[in-house]
């Protein structure tokens, strides 16, 4: 730089630097209006701002003088400190529930009285056309530079707060789902998860292995919080008890082969977590066919398919006295003896169900009653039978 334009720099720094206390009580008046928050801002933070304004005039001349390859010059002094404090009020914006669209107004319209305060500093100086052309250029490309900053900060800081509420969401249904964990514990995460704690709460379950894990929480509301419970995957919804909850859920859900647990107060989630399990499992064997399966329209099969070796083994004690029988002739006692027990002995019923005469029902029964004796007249018995052949099948 040659000693005249040196001098010619220095003017119009002192000239500018003069104007600021001006520049500055403009700026903080017309934000009063639209914005008294930022017009507040100023007021409270003077010195901050009047150090912050002389760095902007000092930045500014430099970009005028330089062209536009120094904005992006992080080694210049005070660049790295711009950007940063810059990024930091889109991120207390953020914070602060704001809408970005307000701050860079508030940066647009700053814009606009800086510029005229230069401009008619930089006219009374006499300084050269492509000057204030740089001059011109180099503030706006400053403001765009600023707002780019601050949107940047907003933006990660959006983004690591939508983080931190997800893992404190997914904490908090741990607790939820864990038959250790302590009420206090539970209301001190849902707190930081700022997820208000329900009465009641249902889980839905799907299987992890399947696309629908991924796009399970999509179909319910957005109150409900995520669970990744060892295989299974899907969500906690709160107080899902009234039938028009339940036909919301029933209508979101239908299509992804989801299990809702039963509604229950949430300190018995986790037992409610483990029923749904098993009804997953049903739901995989074909035994549960609904979509959605609402756990407690089933909790007869459930309870019968908790175990099947259970199952399994009191039907083949009851059945033992047609052990000796071919397999083709104990399959038709056993198919008629189910038909029997569901149809409470109607002969005419149970003829239909199984396309035979009912001379052959009367027939079977005859040979049941020889083996069975007077099981098949003993409520408890039926009941046994019952329970070891007709649910099975359901």
């Amino acid at each position: 730089m040659g000693t005249e334009a040196a001098q010619g720099r220095a003017r119009l720094e002192v000239a500018l630097d003069s104007r600021l206390p001006e520049l500055l009580a403009e700026v903080r008046d017309l934000l009063a209006d639209g914005m008294p928050e930022y017009a507040a801002f100023l007021d409270h933070n003077p010195r901050g701002m009047r150090e912050a304004a002389e760095l902007f005039i000092h930045r500014l001349l430099d970009m005028a003088e330089h062209g536009r390859s120094v904005s992006r010059d992080d080694h210049l002094e005070g660049a790295q400190t711009i950007q940063l404090v810059f990024e930091q009020i889109g991120r207390r914006q953020w914070q602060a529930g704001e809408d970005l669209t307000r701050l860079l107004t508030a940066y647009q319209l700053g814009a606009r009285t800086a510029w005229r305060h230069v401009s008619d500093t930089a006219l009374a100086l006499e300084v050269r056309p492509d000057v204030l052309a740089a001059l011109a250029e180099a503030v706006f490309d400053f403001i765009n530079q600023l707002s780019s900053a601050s949107a940047r900060g907003y933006v990660l800081e959006q983004r690591e707060d939508a983080s931190a509420r997800e893992r404190s969401r997914e904490e908090l249904a741990e607790l939820l789902l864990s038959d250790r964990s302590s009420m206090n514990a539970i209301r001190e995460a849902a707190a930081r998860a700022n997820w208000p704690l329900p009465e009641t709460g249902a889980v839905v379950l799907v299987d992890a292995t399947t696309d629908v894990a991924r796009r399970v929480l999509s179909h319910v509301d957005a109150g409900s919080l995520p669970v990744r419970h060892e295989q299974l995957s899907g969500a906690i919804v709160p107080d899902p008890g009234p039938s028009s909850r339940r036909d919301q859920l029933r209508r979101a859900l239908r299509g992804t082969n989801a299990v809702v647990g039963h509604t229950v107060p949430l300190e018995y989630l986790p037992r409610s977590v483990a029923i749904a399990q098993i009804a997953v499992r049903l739901k995989q064997q074909g035994i549960l066919a609904d979509d959605p399966v609402f756990v407690d329209e089933h909790l007869d099969t459930i309870i019968v398919h908790r175990d099947e070796r259970l199952v399994g083994f009191l039907r083949d004690q009851l059945l033992a006295p047609l052990d000796d029988l071919p397999a083709g002739a104990r399959a038709r006692l056993i198919e008629t003896l189910s038909a029997w027990l569901r149809h409470m002995g109607d002969r005419t019923a149970i003829a239909e169900e199984l396309h035979i005469h009912p001379q052959t029902v009367r027939y079977r029964v005859a040979q049941l009653r020889e083996r069975f004796g007077d099981q098949l007249d003993s409520p408890r018995s039926r009941a046994r039978l019952f329970l070891a052949l007709v649910w099975p099948v359901r």
